[in-house]
């Protein structure tokens, strides 16, 4: 019985270290995202690590990458800044890898 408890012990630690870093992931993500569209709005200084914290929020308000991608095309298309949704999306994608990237070298 021990043998199962071991695993089952093991596979639970798994899937939390999982879950953290795939958090970490994510919030390194955003704040890259946030940065360049802080840039591409003309933000500068304190403005920019104030988005970064906006869009880190905004990650929050539900599963997935949708409720950010919502975010920063809104706070575009206010700011009337050209970038399209795959653009966007592309840049993401990007930032995901890089950070899955950096965080695997860890």
């Amino acid at each position: 019985m021990t043998t199962f408890d071991d695993r089952e012990k093991a596979y639970e630690k798994k899937f939390a270290h999982d879950a953290e870093l795939k958090f970490k992931a994510e919030a390194r993500r955003n704040n890259l995202l946030g940065a360049w569209a802080a840039e591409k709005m003309g933000l500068s200084g304190d403005s920019v690590a104030e988005y970064q914290k906006e869009v880190r929020r905004a990650d929050l308000e539900e599963a997935g990458d949708d409720d950010v991608f919502r975010k920063v095309r809104a706070d575009f298309d206010a700011k009337g800044v050209s970038v399209s949704d795959e653009e966007l999306r592309a840049q993401m994608i990007s930032f995901m890898e890089k950070v899955i990237t950096e965080i695997e070298g860890e």
